[in-house]
């Protein structure tokens, strides 16, 4: 099976080095080459090599940052020549501009401008970000009103406070009202993934300003089926979390609704296998209710406590009266991200929020 890592092979640094030598004309192929494969090039992973590759051209292109971002953009159209664009292993020409130009502000943020046009500056921003906050949310906010759907998503997803896989801006952790006008004019963004960038920046900022978010939402809600969505699925932190007032918002309220027959079919699982539970949700309402089902599962931790993560099952509208049966399966199938921990567990049912009942059960080596 092909590892994400091989992406920067010989064929990659060859079709890449003809590119520099066509924008450089004093460019030494052989040597980049030589720089390139270093000894240790075989054991580096996917993230070693991309950091290598942006060193090692460091060594070849103009010391001064503003030279070198105009270079970039030069190696950049040359790229789109030849139809490189959006290819994964050109991650390393934004890691250049957050290695090579933090002292150089003015330069940088036009090389971020030009790059993510052609690969995403996501993460490349951040330092940017923590060095210069101030100036840097302004840029974004002009960003946001940018014709292009690249830099409009660099706007939203640079700006977010908690961007998985890069470094947190703790001043936007405790304010990120400064965030806010940027979302507010991607609100009702054309680009689906501008509108998901949203939706997930939104989602990160209520897991440490739940009111904040909820009182947007309020304001947002009925601007367009889109808005709807990127609020729906920016409150789903808080909507898994159970929190009343993201809750409120769409009228999943748990009262009249019961739970039946919650059993466990499978109460002695081995690591590998599936838990198999079922239970029956009964509409006691004298009118349609729309329901958000979930199961919980507390897994056994390493200290021995246990700690529930929520998984969803469906959420519709349940006619009055009506009674459903569910089936679901849980996989404990190894996988690479996961460690599970023999011992006892625990599982819920989860209906608009409020837990309705929980039943034990064990995971066997």
């Amino acid at each position: 099976m092909a590892l994400i890592k091989d992406i920067y092979s010989p064929a990659f640094y060859t079709k890449f080095s003809n590119t520099l030598s066509k924008v450089m004309p004093s460019f030494n192929k052989e040597e980049f080459i030589l720089k390139i494969f270093s000894d240790d090039f075989k054991q580096m992973e996917w993230k070693e090599r991309m950091i290598h590759t942006a060193r090692v051209l460091h060594e070849f292109m103009p010391p001064d940052f503003s030279q070198a971002g105009l270079k970039l953009e030069e190696i950049i159209q040359q790229l789109k020549t030849t139809h490189q664009q959006d290819n994964l292993a050109y991650i390393f020409l934004a890691e250049y501009i957050s290695l090579y130009g933090l002292e150089d502000f003015d330069a940088a943020k036009r090389a971020l401008f030009v790059v993510t046009q052609f690969i995403s500056c996501e993460f490349a921003v951040r330092p940017f970000l923590l060095k210069y906050p101030d100036q840097m949310l302004a840029e974004m906010l002009k960003w946001s009103l940018h014709e292009n759907p690249s830099v409009r998503r660099l706007a939203s997803e640079g700006s977010r406070p908690r961007l998985p896989w890069g470094a947190g801006v703790p001043v936007l952790k405790v304010n990120p009202k400064p965030i806010l006008p940027i979302l507010e004019n991607l609100k009702n963004d054309p680009s689906e993934s501008v509108r998901r960038s949203v939706a997930n920046n939104l989602n990160d900022i209520s897991k440490d300003h739940p009111g904040l978010v909820i009182e947007l939402a309020e304001r947002w809600k009925g601007t367009s089926k889109e808005t709807d969505a990127i609020i729906k699925h920016g409150l789903r932190t808080l909507l898994k979390q159970g929190h009343a007032d993201a809750l409120k918002q769409y009228g999943l309220e748990s009262g009249n609704i019961t739970v039946k027959d919650f059993k466990v079919l499978t109460p002695n699982v081995k690591i590998g296998d599936n838990l198999a539970f079922s239970f029956t949700i009964i509409n006691e309402n004298p009118n349609p209710h729309t329901v958000r089902l979930e199961y919980g599962i507390y897994y056994k931790k390493s200290k021995g406590h246990l700690a529930r993560k929520v998984f969803k099952i469906s959420e519709k509208i349940y006619e009055p009266k009506s009674a459903i049966t569910v089936n679901r399966k849980q996989s404990f199938r190894l996988i690479t991200t996961k460690v599970f921990y023999a011992g006892e567990h625990q599982i819920s049912v989860i209906v608009n929020g409020e837990e309705k009942g929980l039943q034990t059960f064990n995971l066997e080596l």
